[in-house]
């Protein structure tokens, strides 16, 4: 299956402006499931997200087959790029619930608990993309070995196989990058 992605991927690039849509047509009914479990993950950490997997599947896949400039290489790439997508589509709806006057309606006393937690929820999220953000400044690596590891999923070694180094180091980096986004977002 994962050569079949690979191929589906490379024809789609071949396409000339990128959406070969006989490809793209093939290509969805193979990764939807672990779409599905990809937006699934990303959601059971971000209890605060109103957007349903399915929505959240749905965006991101039409955000890829957008994508015109990319010279899709493997399965790995293509699902690292998934949760960037993800990521930017759960950030963009927790900066518009931010921007949202919860102050402006009558809450009653037995919502307000978990609209201030709602709110919290959303303000994590938004602070983990600006720590992220301020990561990939200086560290551009350590930032998708955190963006394939925390927000994709990937194990050590799938993402070893995107970025196209060891093991070893995506070990170290992880571990280097989740000490500092832990320092960065509680000041600890």
């Amino acid at each position: 299956m994962a050569s079949e992605v690979t191929l589906l991927l490379q024809e789609i690039s071949q396409g000339g402006d990128g959406t070969n849509r006989e490809a793209l047509d093939k290509l969805l009914p193979i990764v939807y499931d672990e779409l599905r479990r990809l937006a699934g993950s990303f959601l059971q950490r971000e209890h605060a997200v109103s957007i349903q997997t399915t929505e959240l599947v749905h965006e991101a896949y039409f955000k890829l087959t957008e994508q015109k400039k990319v010279d899709w290489e493997n399965r790995g790439q293509f699902f690292a790029i998934a949760a960037q997508a993800m990521r930017r589509i759960l950030i963009d709806a927790a900066r518009q619930r931010k921007t949202m006057k919860y102050g402006a309606e009558k809450v009653s006393l037995d919502n307000a608990l978990s609209v201030s937690a709602t709110t919290a929820e959303n303000q994590n999220l938004l602070e983990l993309d600006t720590a992220l953000s301020e990561l990939e400044e200086f560290d551009p690596q350590q930032c998708r070995v955190v963006e394939l590891r925390y927000f994709a999923g990937l194990t050590i070694e799938e993402t070893a196989e995107v970025l196209k180094i060891s093991p070893a180091t995506v070990k170290r980096e992880w571990t280097i990058a989740r000490a500092w986004l832990y320092q960065k977002i509680n000041g600890d």
